[in-house]
């Protein structure tokens, strides 16, 4: 029988991982909100099952419309302090936000043999990135635009891809490097707005700060609860993946106090800031 759009599967649940992909695949934006929408209702009502399988491949490009055109980061234009400057900022956070979607979207489908907790954790991500999503497009859409009507890249997914080898690199790098920074950067766009005429992606980037913080977190949790399992000292270790998929130091500033109420120890501070 049928649930929504979704099959049931043995024994009354459904599984995860393919219902994971064909919301990552999807190319319709409503739809993939949708998708995730129930995904997140199924979790919610135990009707996943986190034990089965379904084969894995690398993905060079989710599930996404037509636009926005994605070009090299080299060819996407600085954004100055001007209205239409700040626009482009706006669409630019809200592919960043789109892209996440698919981020923690392609957790849960690509990862097998996690402890159903993962699965859990990376759903409620892919669901609250949705709703990030949805505040900053339906702004956009209000002040004259939507998303797709500028150029921009596909930096984020390209370390997906380079992480899809491992778990550990994945957790690492993407929640731990990638949406860290975005704790980082985050006060100093805020900062941009304040004295704009949007200042209501003031009280947008709250909402979504207080998220990325837990996202982070979460991304913590499981980099080190899988480095406790393999024997692994963290901080060499991420020291290690850094080295290998960006190849130099992170860059500063760091917002250190959202880095600890992302669970971030002093002694990986200590190194970040070194």
């Amino acid at each position: 029988m049928e649930v929504g759009n979704w099959a049931i599967q043995n024994w009354g649940l459904m599984n995860v991982f393919e219902l994971a992909y064909q919301a990552l695949m999807s190319t319709e934006i409503d739809e993939k909100i949708n998708l995730v929408n129930e995904l997140s209702e199924f979790k919610n009502n135990q009707t996943l099952n986190y034990q089965s399988n379904f084969h894995q491949q690398s993905i060079s490009t989710p599930g996404k419309p037509e636009k926005p055109i994605l070009v090299r980061f080299q060819s996407v234009p600085k954004r100055d302090k001007s209205d239409m400057g700040l626009i482009k900022t706006i669409h630019a956070i809200c592919h960043i936000e789109f892209n996440a979607i698919n981020l923690a979207l392609d957790a849960v489908y690509r990862f097998q043999n996690m402890p159903d907790k993962f699965y859990q954790d990376w759903i409620q991500v892919a669901l609250e990135e949705s709703q990030h999503f949805n505040l900053i497009n339906h702004y956009l859409i209000k002040i004259g635009y939507q998303y797709g009507d500028f150029q921009t890249h596909n930096g984020l997914w390209k370390m997906t891809t380079d992480t899809d080898y491992d778990v550990l690199a994945r957790m690492a790098l993407v929640p731990r490097a990638l949406g860290a920074r975005g704790l980082d950067v985050t006060p100093n766009i805020k900062k941009k707005f304040k004295h704009s005429n949007f200042k209501t992606m003031v009280k947008i980037l709250d909402t979504i700060f207080a998220d990325e913080i837990n996202h982070v977190k979460i991304g913590n949790y499981w980099f080190h609860i899988l480095c406790q399992q393999r024997f692994l000292d963290p901080i060499q270790t991420f020291d290690q993946l850094v080295k290998k998929h960006i190849g130099n130091q992170l860059r500063g500033p760091f917002n250190i106090e959202a880095r600890k109420l992302a669970n971030f120890s002093q002694q990986e501070l200590d190194y970040l800031q070194s």
